[in-house]
């Protein structure tokens, strides 16, 4: 039988522990009462994030800010942007500096069970590259005692080490904590190459000084699905921000823009359609927010392949083939799971 004070001793303990459960689930309620969503991103790379000539940022991960905050207010401007390194953004985050991170960040398993934090889920497939001087070399074992750029706190240190001691090639890794830093060296010849994700080269590449001087090498050497990371102790904003990127690739599957996503409201007749526009209201009030927030988000923003094709396609200086993010009725990987 317990005794008395051990009794009360366990009666408080469990206070403790579900009163702090409880306070944890207020994120999005907080943003609320706050009134603007406080964002995480990169501090810098063309097509994920980048301030333009006005100083205003723009790019996917800005963008898909940008529409949490329109399927939570209804309105993209109420978001605070935090340009985080990343040694610093999953810090910032357990921190509660930020309430989500949009940042080019890669779910793995030790940052999946260490860190205190949930990979909500992926929105962009990535692999590991080199980027080299044109004519330099053709493979990257050929790099042999090459001094290589890396960012501090990527998984790329740690590829990169992996590979080149697996093929038995010395090379000399010179660490910066950001992106234009290494940028930079790399183009003053501190570097030979400089080593990171594919996409994160291109839109490196793109705003060098002469672009065409510089070539991603073809191999890719890991995989890197990137996705926004939340505090781990909050299920509700996990699956706010779960079922929002969700919800952006499944209007690109529908067919719905920003041009006529109206327009497939007022008719729609498929339920799933019906469902995701808020014609019927369950999706919304299982998160806790409006029935029309998907429409919302579409109609200030796009759908997903919208969003890709504004800061990578053809058009931008980044020119990114969209590849494995190409939706899976196309031969890519994104898919968006059921909403029903």
């Amino acid at each position: 039988m317990l005794g008395r004070g051990i009794i009360v001793a366990a009666v408080l303990a469990a206070s403790c522990l579900f009163g702090g459960a409880a306070k944890a689930q207020q994120t999005l309620e907080a943003i609320k009462a706050r009134g603007v969503l406080h964002c995480g991103i990169g501090p810098g790379v063309a097509g994920f994030g980048l301030p333009d000539s006005k100083g205003v940022w723009q790019g996917m991960d800005v963008d898909l800010c940008r529409g949490l905050a329109v399927a939570i207010f209804n309105d993209k401007e109420k978001v605070r942007f935090f340009p985080l390194s990343a040694s610093v953004r999953f810090t910032a985050l357990g921190a509660g500096e930020i309430d989500v991170l949009f940042r080019t960040s890669t779910q793995t398993m030790m940052r999946d069970v260490s860190l205190g934090l949930r990979f909500a889920t992926t929105y962009f497939y990535d692999g590991h590259g080199f980027i080299v001087k044109k004519g330099m070399v053709d493979k990257v074992a050929e790099l042999r005692d090459a001094t290589i750029c890396l960012i501090q706190g990527t998984t790329n240190e740690q590829v990169t080490a992996d590979y080149f001691r697996s093929i038995n090639v010395p090379f000399k890794p010179v660490v910066f904590e950001r992106t234009d830093q290494a940028q930079a060296a790399l183009q003053a010849g501190r570097c030979d190459s400089f080593g990171t994700d594919a996409s994160q080269l291109a839109g490196v590449r793109a705003t060098m000084q002469s672009p065409k001087d510089w070539v991603v090498l073809p191999e890719r050497f890991s995989k890197e699905p990137y996705g926004p990371y939340i505090r781990r102790d909050d299920q509700q904003w996990f699956d706010v921000v779960r079922w929002y990127v969700t919800g952006l690739i499944e209007a690109e599957e529908q067919g719905l823009t920003q041009a006529n996503v109206e327009e497939q409201k007022a008719k729609a007749v498929n339920p799933n359609t019906r469902r995701l526009l808020g014609v019927t209201p369950e999706l919304g009030e299982a998160i806790k927010l409006d029935r029309n927030w998907m429409t919302n988000v579409v109609k200030a923003m796009g759908n997903y392949g919208e969003i890709y094709d504004r800061h990578f396609g053809p058009r931008t200086q980044v020119d990114l083939p969209r590849g494995p993010n190409k939706l899976w009725t196309q031969g890519g990987l994104i898919y968006a799971m059921p909403m029903r």
